[in-house]
């Protein structure tokens, strides 16, 4: 039982020790011991091994315990301190407590005694400010009352002089005084219900009315609508009228302003009346002479007279182009059968002269009836297709050369000559016509002159009438867009499209060379004798040049054509932008590029077939040794020899497309001579080695193909080495596999399978032709491949994919080189 009573109370008090690690961390931050009894995770067993590590060290156990039971007195009589010292401390809480709330019931009765004196003060503070306020009100509305009254006796004054002023015309002095007037008024606003201030403010609105009526009457006199200026003329008086009309209402100023221009201007409407000789398009420099002379004469005589603000000389050459153009447009309308290209050219060469002449002069400010604002010097062009036309010859014959451009930001342009946008159909067709007889004399020309000479600069050249055609389009295009840049740019694209198209059938395809179908064939004893020249190319040197040549420019037209487009399409107006494309044609440019290089290859090509015919009619299983390269090689070598050097010389501008001739010719080649490789049956085992060194020396012609013939050497392109060596190597693959003795069979099936990574069965076949089996053994060797064939994984779409292994290129390359030892030492 006692034991019992024991483990009970051992759990009760480990259960009352047990703390959290907050707890246990807090205590050690605040008590720190290194003793390990004071370790929350205490170890009796560990603490013991600790202090007695050996048995040796038991002889010190009792001096051990002892220390222990003299530790645990201690704690006990520290423990026994402390609960006796804990007795009297509920007693003490209380106490301490009960006087802090009678030390917090004083402060809160000190703080009540110190606010209700601050209540006292605060009003005693209201009594003693109350009459400081009044005073400061007072003398508020005082001041307002002697301001008010001060305003009111100007207002009372300045009226009584305005209107005496008014009676003499003294508008220098009523100038500054109605605006002082009116500025005074505004003070008055609220109290507009004061009869006194309300008839006083009728009164300024009754001298601002009978100052308006009197200014224009004395404009009426000074410058009357009918009859010459000599009656009135500019005087002080009317200066000073102008500075009172900015003060009064603008419709004032605006009248002041139309009546002057337009009795200004009314010489012009009688001189240059619609049945006038002056008025015509061939004297439409006069209009702008006599403009020019009012200006000079306005300026001499009114200069001063109007306020600079009024900007009066711009708003008088406004005036006049809006006339102009309103009697042009008129006067067209009339007479538009009298309209020719050349009289419509040269009005609008003038016009847009004049137009920026204004430009230069004059901002603008008064088309939009803007604020005035100083001139701006109008930027320079940055168009790099627009030449300097400072020199423009005044002579009609010049009058189609393309005037200096227009600055960007010209405010005047087409303030008169819109008017000729309506009668630019004239100056389309004009173009259209142009471009017709300027395509005809191209064709002529070439017919005359003929294709360009091999040997000269001139073959693969671009020919002269390409840039013609494009230099003639962008001063076209310069032209018109200085015309318009609406309707007629399309018009005028529209134009451009016909003829870019007529020139790509009409120059470049229609004098490409045309293939001849009868061409002469080497003969195999023509071959075995290697006569070198025995067969020339279909194509003559002078074709092929041509060839180049058009392929040249077409591929300048190409580049051009999508300049022009960008061009056409900065000078039209934005909403009209995506009307202007020209990829149909640069599509047919692309289009005579590509048959000029098919033209290339298939020349070459052709060239090439009698030799591969007369490698697959020569013996080879009668050949008895392996020598040089055999004729039909140095055939071949000898075409490519001719060929190429020219088609690269006279490629050397378009680079890219003398590549794709290469691969094209590549691609066409390769499976060519393979299939004629494939008619080379039987062949004996020297004769597939002499084979296989033909081979090779194609396969090293074609990887040089690009610079043969050239005394600099450039590296082939990687895709093109990439063609050349893929087909080759398979060529020599099959070589090869006739090579290989076809006992026994399974290890000739996996050599072939291996080194041609091809299931087709009719390849299979056509390499048993080559080796010379009979049917019985090839029919063993056929079903021995289909045996051997390995199950391959399903492709991506489901379907089977065989998959072979080829050797790479160095692999293939190590062994040929191995072949070619093998065969000089059976030479020698």
């Amino acid at each position: 039982m006692m034991e019992d009573e024991e483990l009970e109370f051992v759990e009760d008090l480990e259960a009352i020790l047990h703390l959290t690690p907050e707890v246990q961390l807090a205590i050690e931050q605040v008590f720190p011991s290194q003793d390990p009894l004071d370790r929350a995770d205490f170890n009796a067993v560990e603490y013991i091994n600790t202090l007695f590590p050996t048995e040796q060290s038991l002889a010190n156990i009792d001096e051990v315990v002892n220390n222990i039971r003299l530790k645990i007195r201690r704690l006990d009589d520290n423990i026994r301190t402390v609960v006796r010292g804990q007795t009297n401390v509920g007693q003490d809480g209380r106490q301490v407590l009960e006087e802090a709330q009678k030390a917090i019931q004083q402060l809160f009765g000190k703080i009540k005694d110190i606010k209700d004196k601050a209540e006292k003060s605060e009003q005693m503070v209201k009594e003693i400010t109350r009459d400081i306020k009044q005073l400061d009100h007072a003398k508020r509305h005082l001041t307002t009352s002697i301001t008010t009254l001060n305003h009111l006796h100007m207002l009372a004054g300045g009226v009584d002089s305005l209107e005496a002023m008014t009676r003499k015309r003294q508008y220098g002095e009523v100038a500054n005084l109605l605006q002082g007037v009116v500025n005074v008024l505004e003070h008055f606003q609220k109290y507009m219900g004061i009869p006194q201030i309300r008839q006083l403010s009728e009164r300024v609105k009754a001298a601002q009315s009978e100052l308006g009526t009197q200014i224009l009457a004395d404009f009426e006199e000074a410058f009357p609508a009918q009859g010459s200026k000599k009656s009135g003329g500019p005087s002080i008086v009317l200066k000073d009228a102008c500075l009172v009309a900015n003060v009064l209402d603008p419709r004032i100023k605006q009248e002041i302003i139309k009546k002057f221009i337009r009795q200004h201007l009314s010489e012009y409407l009688v001189l240059f009346q619609e049945n006038q000789d002056v008025a015509w398009l061939d004297k439409i420099d006069r209009r702008y002479a006599w403009i020019k002379r009012q200006l000079v004469d306005y300026e001499e005589k009114y200069g001063r007279m109007f306020p600079e603000e009024w900007c009066m000389t711009e708003r008088i050459s406004v005036e006049f182009c809006h006339i102009t153009r309103t009697e042009l447009a008129k006067l067209m309308r009339t007479r538009a059968r009298e309209i020719e290209v050349k009289l419509l050219l040269f009005a609008i060469q003038r016009t847009t002269n004049f137009e920026g002449l204004l430009a230069k002069r004059f901002s603008g400010c008064t088309l939009n009836d803007g604020p005035g604002k100083k001139p701006e010097t109008p930027l320079e062009p940055t168009n790099p297709f627009l030449e300097d036309e400072d020199n423009v010859s005044e002579k009609d014959e010049d009058l189609d050369r393309p005037k200096k451009t227009k600055a960007p930001d010209n405010p005047f342009h087409g303030i008169v000559s819109k008017c000729f946008e309506p009668h630019l159909y004239v100056y389309i067709e004009s173009q259209d016509k142009n471009l017709g007889e300027l395509i005809d004399r191209f064709v002529a020309d070439f017919r005359a002159q003929g294709p360009p000479k091999s040997g000269t600069d001139e073959g693969g050249a671009v020919l002269p009438s390409c840039a013609d055609l494009f230099v003639y389009y962008k001063k076209c295009m310069v032209q018109c867009s200085q015309l318009s840049t609406g309707e007629p740019m399309i018009a005028l694209t529209t134009i451009f499209q016909k003829y870019l198209r007529e020139y790509a059938w009409k120059i470049l395809s229609g004098n490409l060379p045309k293939t001849s179908t009868n061409s002469g064939g080497l003969t195999i004893s023509s071959l075995l004798k290697e006569k070198e020249g025995s067969e020339v190319a279909k194509f003559t040197m002078e074709e092929l040049c041509l060839i180049c040549s058009i392929l040249s420019t077409a591929e300048y037209c190409l580049a051009t054509t999508q300049q022009l487009e960008e061009k056409l399409k900065e000078k039209v107006d934005k909403t009209l932008m995506e009307r202007i494309n020209l990829t149909g044609e640069m599509d047919t440019f692309s289009t005579v590029i590509s048959n000029s290089i098919q033209l290339l290859v298939q020349d070459l090509d052709a060239a090439c077939d009698p030799a591969l015919t007369a490698m697959s009619k020569m013996p080879w299983q009668s050949v008895e040794h392996v020598g040089d390269q055999s004729p039909y090689v140095t055939s071949v070598i000898m075409h490519i020899k001719q060929n190429v050097p020219i088609i690269r010389d006279n490629l050397a501008s378009t680079r890219k497309y003398f590549t794709q001739f290469c691969i094209k010719f590549t691609n066409s080649f390769i499976p060519k001579f393979i299939n004629h490789l494939f008619r080379c049956k039987p062949i004996s085992m020297v004769g597939a080695e002499q084979l296989l060194l033909d081979t090779h020396s194609l396969k090293t012609v074609l990887l040089d193909l690009p610079s043969i013939g050239s005394q600099v050497v450039r590296k082939a392109p990687a895709s093109y080495t990439k063609i050349v060596v893929k087909g080759m190597t398979r060529a020599e693959m099959i070589l090869k596999v006739v090579m290989a003795p076809h006992e026994p069979s399974v290890v000739f099936v996996d050599n072939y399978i291996k080194l041609l990574a091809d299931s087709n069965p009719e390849t299979f076949q056509k390499i048993l032709d080559m080796k010379g089996l009979k049917r019985s053994e090839q029919g063993t060797m056929l079903e021995l491949f289909r045996q051997r064939l390995p199950n391959p994984p399903s492709g991506p779409d489901g379907g089977p994919s065989l998959s072979f292994s080829a050797p790479t290129p160095e692999q293939e390359s190590s062994r040929i080189r191995k072949l070619e030892k093998l065969i000089k030492k059976r030479i020698q």
